[in-house]
């Protein structure tokens, strides 16, 4: 199919519509150091530096605690960023905790924040320059809008709430879900009078996960080049048939500059 305008726009929230590198290093912080016991609770120097640029490696919230763990134990940058799939497996091994319930920890130190200091929770995410009024603008339009994320729901609710962006409950797909973006994305391909779905999204895995889907080889997949992804991602996005890379101008503007080369 020759893709010219969606019926259907899906969006990542992380990395797409919001950077929340600040909370995510913090609340990645404060889940080490409950799990693994520690009792120095103030971050070395540099270390939040360095978890910005290597969030890139990371699927699902769980990685992020141990992805501290792994720059506490002394592994090299260039080793988590190449390598991770490997390496988490390898940290793994040192955990307290089984990866479900590791992601509950940090939920759980999630939601202390919140009840007890929301406002500062809130101040460390920032959206994405333009992105908040082309969300209204496409709710104003009708067009109808969906978001996907490894997040738990209610937390991207309440940030897109306090920003002035009102999405009815039934459109934000969380982790609660319990499946993958792309099983996801086929119930919304199933809605009556949907021609063309657009999916916007920070992880090439993930796009890759989708274009490998028979019943979904008509979506029109994108990788925000602004989101958690390397050089290598976004050449790969740039060369692949399957997909399309797009910067924050082409997201905020007419879905036509989209396909533009």
């Amino acid at each position: 199919m020759v893709l010219s305008h969606p019926d259907l726009l899906a969006l990542d929230f992380d990395g797409v519509i919001c950077n929340g590198l600040q909370e995510y290093f913090q609340v990645a912080w404060t889940t080490y150091c409950t799990v693994w016991k520690r009792e120095d609770k103030t971050p070395p120097a540099g270390i939040s530096q360095r978890f910005g640029p290597l969030r890139a490696v990371i699927e699902s919230g769980w990685e992020m605690p141990l992805l501290v763990y792994g720059l506490m134990k002394g592994l090299d940058d260039a080793t988590l960023l190449g390598q991770w799939d490997t390496v988490k497996r390898e940290l793994m091994k040192d955990c307290p905790l089984e990866a479900p319930h590791l992601a509950e920890a940090l939920d759980r130190c999630r939601d202390r924040w919140i009840e007890s200091d929301l406002d500062r929770w809130l101040g460390l995410h920032q959206f994405y320059p333009g992105v908040l009024a082309q969300l209204n603008r496409w709710l104003d339009q009708e067009l109808p809008l969906f978001i996907i994320t490894t997040k738990e729901a209610r937390f991207a609710r309440r940030l897109l709430e306090k920003a002035g962006v009102m999405m009815p409950k039934s459109t934000i797909f969380g982790k609660g879900e319990h499946r993958p973006k792309w099983q996801t994305l086929a119930l919304l391909s199933d809605i009556e009078d949907v021609r063309q779905v657009w999916f916007v999204e920070d992880r090439l895995l993930t796009l890759d996960s989708v274009a490998q889907q028979p019943e979904l080889k008509d979506i029109g997949l994108f990788l925000a080049d602004w989101g958690y992804n390397r050089p290598s991602d976004r050449q790969a996005a740039k060369d692949n048939k399957n997909s399309h890379l797009i910067n924050l101008n082409q997201f905020n503007g007419k879905f036509e500059s989209w396909l533009a080369p």
